[in-house]
Order: C-alpha cells, then structure tokens, then sequence
C-alpha cells in the first residue's frame, strides 16, 4: 500500500498546475463558496440586536425594525463600494490590495492584520453559532458544544484541502437550502398571518422581560448610547461581505463581472432575509435576554433560551413540524459552512502576503490540489484555539468580531477615493470621468457609512474588541519583523556585481569521518576521491582506546593511501573535537574550504530510527552555522529500506528518505549534498556520524 495512500482518501488524487483552470467557479458555485459568510449573519445579527435591547427590556425592543433598516442601508452602501474595487482592483488583493497601492505598505499591513483577525473569528463564531442552533433543536447535544464545534473545524479544513471547487459544490446545496428555508419560513408566516389571520406566538412572547439592574428606565443619552451598540452589534450582518473581493482570481472569466454580480445577488438576498427575520421577530413577540433566568419573568425554571431563528420557525412552523426542522438543520449547516468563506479567503490573502515577503513563504506554496494548504491548516489552528479560549460561546465570540472587518472597509474605501481621484487627474474623456466621478461618490458614501459603524462600534465595544485590537497590532508587528528578516537574508544574499568580490577558494580540504572500517566508510572515502579535493584525510574521535587502537590497526592493514587523523576526546564527546578541528582548519586558511562528507545509515522502520545514536543530526546542526564548511551525507541503504515498498522510508534522521529526487550516484556509491546554508537538509533527521553501534 502506497505511504501516500490515507492522504489520497482524504483529499484526493495530485492535480497537475496546468489544471488550475479547473478549479476556477462559476457564479451558481462562488455565490456559496464566498457569501455563505454574509448569508449566514442574517441567522444571529438579529439575535444580537434583540439581546442588546433587551437590557433596557421590553420598552426597547420596538427599536429593532429601525435598527434592521439602517443595517441593511449599510450593507447596500458597502456592497456598492466593493463592486467598484473588484473592477479597479481584480488580482485578489482586495483590500489589501487597495490600501497598499493607495496608502502605502504600512496601511496594507493595517488591513491584513484586520483581515486575518476577521476570518480567524468568522470560522470561530460561525461554527460555535451553528452547533448553539442545533442545539436549540436537539437538547441532547448540550454540553458538547466544544467538541462539536472543534470537529467542525477540522473537517471543514479537511473538505478544503480538497480544493476550491470540490468544497464549493459541496457546500453549495446546504447554502441554497438555507436560503430556500429561511425565504420559505417568511412567505409562510406572512401568509399564515394576513392570509388566514393566524397568531404567531413565540415561545419567548408569553413571558415579561425585564431590564437588568440600573437599566430600567433608560432615556437620553443612555438610550441612544443603547440603540447605537445594538446597532454595532447589529453589522455583524456585514461580515463576510469583503470575501468576494478578496476571491475574484477564483472566478471564471470575466472575473470582475462576475464577482460584482455575484456581490449584487448576495446582498439582495441577505438583506431580504434579514428584514424578514426582523420583521417575522417583531410579529411573533420573540424576546431574548442577557440573563434569562432573571430577565424573563414567567419562564420555567432551568429555561434553556433558544435561539431566535429557532424560536421563529418554530412560531411560524406550529403546524407543520418537518418545516421548523428543515429550518434548524439548514441553519445550523450553513452556519458552519459560512466558515469556508474565511477557508477561501484566508489563505489567497496569506499567499499575497507570503510573497511580498510579510509572511512565511511556505504559506505561498499551493498544495496537491491546488489550494493553498499550509494556510487552511494555519486557519484552522487558531480558530480552534479562540473557541477553546471562549468557550464555544458565540455570543463571547461575536462582541470582538466586526472590529477587524470595519477597519477594512474604512481603509479600503478611502483608499478607493485615492484611486479615483488620481485618474481624475489624467482622465480625458467625459464618459470615463463621469464613470469615474460616480465610483468615487459610491466609495465616499460607503466610506461615511463604514466610518460612523467603527466610531460605533469603538465606542460601544472596546471593553471586548481590545482583544482583536491588541491582536491585530500582534500580527502587524510579526508581518513587519518577518519582511526585515527576509529583506535582510536578500541582501546578504545578492549576488556581487563586480566578479572579484565573488573570488573563489584557493583550496579544497576534505575531511571523512569515520568510526570503523566498514562499508558506509569505504563508500564516503570513494565518494571524497571523486571530488578531487586539493587534500583529502580520515578522520575519527578516540572515544574509546580500545576502538581507536583497532581501527589504527584496520587502516594500515588494509593500506588506504587515505591519512588518517585521531583527535583526542578526554570527555568523550564526538561534536565538539570535530567542530575544533574544522575551527582550526578555516583559521590557518581563511580562504580554504572544508568539505565534510559523513556516511550514514538508511534504515526503512520508524522503530530502526529509534536504534542508533544522534551525533551525524547535532554535527550537522552544528556545522550549517560554520562559515566555509560544506556537509555532504553519504547514505548507506540497508536491507530494510530495500524492502520497505513504501516510496517514502523511515530513516534515521539526517538520512536520504528513499523515494526522493537524488542525483545520480558515482560508480563506487551515492551522496546527497548540502551547503553549510542550504535547504537541503530540511526535512530529514540525522543518523549516526561514523557510527559505533
């Protein structure tokens, strides 16, 4: 059985780059794939709107249509203003890309740290609120909500590390279902209600709510101050929304068209449900509270609230049960799935970063399917340890979510206004000014909208968002430090201009290390000849005397025309007589180098590994940071590995693994070879240096 083969059940078969084609989605596929994030708001952005008010108690909750209505003037002003950036601005970068290009590299680093804080939470708060759903449907599961939420996250990243488009289609029918229940659950109530006069009762209606302690009879400045964090709490709606043009290289051509339709279809219909979830909450009396145990007179005792789509449905549903479970189940799917809108989004913006150097570059690498692995993976790390760190209590979650995602919007947006106005200054032509002009009013509108939610939700959040605060400027600080240390790796690295600066060493001095006679040793002594070095000796700690004194014997009796070299080890200790050695070659030749070949075992069994001494791993690891010293593995293959059919072999570690890409062996035997700062050992372990086993 292939090594390989659990990894090809999990995420499928390697794709060709030349397939990357393939992967790309049509309209009917992103609209799930990168608005399911905003779709699946409308399930609790109403819920907190309803919790906030309930502080003030049931005097508030008559505020929550008008809230509903400028969120959603909101959202319709945001949407605008991407549709704009995904034609100015189609590469991906979204609003990374924008705040660079017109605000410079700091303010782009602003922007993705803002970003990434966002998607790590949507992925958190979307799974916690989808487990909180069903729950609300099957009491049984309570208690386990941390566990589910963390196995939704693995295998949510499990499902995208089949690739794009094999997740997009198999989130795409859970996505429309939930549009399908939630539209249903409104046209129905609606008819039910002034087509046949029916009462809607939620199960919250029958119950009084009352203010908490000090809130009871709220006016003014209070008041407002209320309406506005219900508000802020609201525009968690508008999560999500950024996602389309983080993604637009995922569609199909024409790309910005079709990324800009698919904005305009998710916000007609997220808008939709939300003001029918807003409404239908308002007509069945639904109430939620902070603390329901005091807050809701008349309740049982040990009420477990449930949630509001929940409660609605419900309502709604009361003659017809299969249709509350339909809406339970769906929502409960797509909350989940609104995570793949961050596993989408996160990585194409980690693979940006990674190559303008802020990131590590491994996160810019794509994997056997032609995703960006290293970043789902990155992803879903950290969302599980928010949810640990929280509780899975998305109601704890969601209070720092919206702060990193409106930094993004205000950025982007007056970075558009930049953008605008500097082709206004070269723009001729009337028809493209006047395009030009509206663009950039659309951007100013948002921009105005985008503002006044931060000031907003700063104001009214800050108690819970300095923990996103405090961890964006985290991420900021690590993205600066990681571009000097690659913009400082670069430009030790740049090639010399003028050919003598680049002279090359007046000599080579080879040295082989060896314990014993036998035949790893024999082949790296063959292995040394070849490379013609200007000198070439064996050399060999004493250790042990009696060891020392054989191999001496050994040596002459054979008649190697090699030298043979013993350095003295009172303590017994190999790596530190060897690094001396070399120390005190480069130091009476600064100009020599020191070419270091060391035999080692190949072994095939993880268990083998375990059998042989470390010294060839804590030698190498030594001599990478020896200036002039060159350190070439000389693998010996044992009968192990030979039988091993796996193409990837246990070996000891610093060995070559069986299976991979090698050079040509030499007629008298093989070697894999590494600079003292090359990548070429990365990877392995180390197995014995002139082992003594």
């Amino acid at each position: 059985m292939p090594a390989d083969l659990p990894k090809r059940i999990l995420i499928g078969r390697a794709l060709r780059s030349d397939k990357l084609g393939e992967t790309l989605l049509p309209k009917r596929i992103a609209l799930p794939v990168f608005a399911s994030d905003a779709l699946s708001s409308v399930a609790y952005a109403p819920e907190e709107i309803l919790l906030t008010l309930s502080l003030a108690g049931a005097s508030a909750i008559h505020f929550s249509w008008q809230i509903g209505v400028v969120v959603a003037i909101v959202m319709l002003a945001v949407v605008a203003s991407y549709r704009q950036n995904v034609h100015a601005y189609p590469s991906g970068g979204g609003d990374y890309e924008v705040a660079t290009v017109n605000h410079g590299p700091n303010s782009g680093l602003v922007v993705a740290s803002a970003l990434m804080v966002d998607y790590i939470l949507t992925v958190a708060v979307s799974t916690t609120s989808g487990v909180a759903n069903v729950v609300s449907a099957v009491p049984a599961l309570r208690g386990h909500e941390m566990t589910l939420s963390v196995f939704l996250v693995i295998l949510l990243m499990g499902m995208n590390l089949r690739g794009v488009r094999e997740s997009g289609s198999a989130f795409a029918v859970p996505t429309y279902a939930f549009m399908v229940g939630v539209m249903g659950m409104v046209v129905y109530g609606l008819i039910r209600h002034f087509g046949f006069g029916a009462a809607l009762p939620a199960e919250s209606s029958s119950y009084h709510l009352a203010a908490t302690p000090g809130n009871s009879s709220l006016a003014g400045f209070a008041l407002v101050f209320l309406l506005l964090k219900a508000f802020s709490s609201g525009c968690a709606a508008l999560t999500g929304v950024e996602a389309i043009s983080n993604g637009v290289p995922a569609f199909r051509k024409p790309k910005s068209k079709n990324a800009a339709t698919t904005l305009l279809m998710m916000a007609s219909i997220a808008v939709t449900m939300f003001m029918g979830i807003i409404y239908l909450a308002h007509l069945t009396g639904t109430q939620m509270a902070e603390n329901p145990a005091e807050q809701l007179i008349g309740a049982p005792e040990n009420y477990h609230q449930k949630t509001v789509l929940a409660q609605i449905s419900e309502a709604v549903f009361s003659n017809f049960t299969p249709g509350f479970y339909f809406v339970a189940a769906t929502t409960g799917l797509i909350l989940v799935l609104a995570a793949n809108t961050a596993f989408n989004g996160f990585p194409v913006l980690g693979s940006i970063l990674a190559q303008d150097r802020y990131l590590p570059r491994q996160l810019h690498t794509r994997g056997d399917r032609l995703a960006f692995s290293n970043g789902i993976v990155l992803l879903a790390g950290a969302a599980i340890l928010f949810i640990v760190a929280f509780g899975a209590d998305p109601n704890r979650l969601i209070q720092l979510y919206i702060v990193g995602v409106f930094v993004a919007f205000n950025m982007s947006q007056s970075g558009m206004i930049r953008h605008w106005t500097r082709l206004l200054k070269t723009e001729t032509d009337p028809k493209k000014r006047a395009h030009m002009q509206r663009s950039r009013a659309i951007n100013t509108f948002g921009l105005v909208m985008t503002m006044a939610v931060l000031i907003v939700v700063l104001a009214t959040k800050i108690g819970h968002a300095w923990i996103a605060i405090a961890l964006m400027v985290v991420l900021f600080v690590m993205m600066k430090a990681i571009r000097r240390h690659y913009d400082r790796v670069n430009a030790e690295l740049k090639a010399a201009e003028e050919p003598d600066d680049a002279a090359p060493p007046t000599r080579v001095h080879a040295i082989v290390l060896v314990s014993k006679i036998h035949k790893p040793a024999l082949r790296a002594l063959a292995y040394a000849r070849l490379a013609r070095a200007q000198t070439l000796e064996a050399v060999t700690v004493n250790v042990d005397p009696e060891d020392t004194a054989v191999l001496r014997q050994d040596w002459d009796e054979r008649g190697l025309d090699v030298p043979l070299k013993v350095l003295d080890s009172p303590y017994r200790e190999v790596t530190g007589p060897v690094l001396e050695y070399v120390k005190n070659l480069r130091r009476s030749s600064p100009r020599d180098v020191v070419a270091v070949y060391i035999p080692e075992y190949v072994v095939g069994h993880w268990y083998e590994h375990l059998l042989h001494n470390q010294s060839a791993l804590r030698l190498k690891g030594r001599l990478l940071f020896k200036p002039g010293v060159m350190v070439t593995s000389v693998p010996w293959q044992l009968e192990s590995s030979e039988r091993r059919k796996a193409p990837k072999a246990w070996s000891a570690p610093g060995a070559v693994r069986r299976g991979e890409p090698r050079r040509r062996p030499a007629p008298t035997g093989s070697a894999s070879s590494a600079g003292s700062a090359g990548p070429a050992d990365e990877g392995r372990g180390g197995t014995d240096t002139a082992p003594r086993d």
